[in-house]
């Protein structure tokens, strides 16, 4: 499979040359050593490797609440920090307010960030909260509204924290393994919900995720880290026409894509975890 090569031009997201290691002197670790990757304005982008190679690493250095030890971090061609962006996360664990209903926990960035702060008050009640219901309804969450998150299933609460990371159009999206920890089936149907959330809203997206299967399904590409330190060591473009069925990920071209990954972040393991 052919690797993309982006010019610095027509990347939104680049890291050129990043390290970042922690603490100092005998308790020093380096969690990234050069490390570069380019990402396009609306790619859809997969990290995935083992556990400890920087992934998370990589989100937090994206969205500047990390500083690299060296390297650049830019984004839409500026260092990361130097203008307000807007990013949307979603994480294992979904992080709803438990006295708050789904559709104030879903409005919660429209009150925070700029520019829908400063016109919270006059339109939380008519333009944002149908904003919001429509995308609860796009997310098979009609009519759940008004409901508390205890009064829903993970894969609702999930579902709803969707929402709250896509509710203010963010030009980043970032997912930290957002479904894993739910069942096999409630994955692959929030697997068709997110691609046609992307589908058709086009944030750019970095997704953090161990699941060689859900990353083939969502990304257009998928890179491949090392750990210890990390580093990307592959970057495989995604073949697949959009969109794809749950079905796809059975057929021998895509086992082929998957299990090639797979053998390449076991043969890159650490000596003593591989032995």
């Amino acid at each position: 499979m052919s690797n993309r090569q982006l010019t610095h031009d027509d990347s939104f997201v680049e890291l050129e040359n990043v390290t970042l290691t922690y603490g100092r002197g005998d308790k020093q670790v380096q969690a990234l050593t050069e490390t570069s990757l380019k990402i396009g304005r609306g790619d859809f982008v997969a990290l995935v490797g083992p556990s400890g190679c920087g992934k998370s690493t990589i989100l937090k250095l994206v969205t500047g609440l990390l500083k690299a030890s060296s390297g650049y971090v830019y984004v839409s061609g500026r260092e990361v920090g130097a203008e307000p962006m807007r990013v949307g996360m979603a994480f294992q664990n979904p992080t709803l307010l438990p006295w708050k209903t789904i559709r104030d926990n879903v409005m919660l960035p429209l009150k925070i960030v700029p520019p829908f702060r400063q016109e919270f008050r006059s339109k939380r009640k008519t333009e944002f909260r149908d904003r919001v219901d429509a995308l609860l309804k796009q997310v098979g969450l009609e009519g759940f509204g008004d409901k508390y998150p205890w009064q829903l299933s993970g894969g609702m609460m999930q579902r709803a924290s969707l929402c709250r990371a896509l509710i203010h159009d963010p030009q980043l999206l970032m997912l930290d393994e957002p479904f894993g920890a739910l069942d096999q089936f409630t994955r692959e149907e929030l697997w068709t919900i997110m691609q046609d959330l992307w589908i058709s809203r086009k944030p750019t997206v970095l997704l953090v995720t161990h699941d060689l299967k859900e990353a083939g399904f969502l990304a257009n590409r998928i890179c491949v880290m090392q750990a210890r330190p990390g580093r990307i060591i592959d970057d495989t473009v995604v073949p697949f026409a959009r969109p794809r069925s749950i079905e796809m990920s059975y057929a021998p071209d895509f086992v082929t894509m998957t299990q090639r990954l797979r053998e390449l972040i076991i043969a890159n393991r650490p000596q003593k975890e591989a032995a």
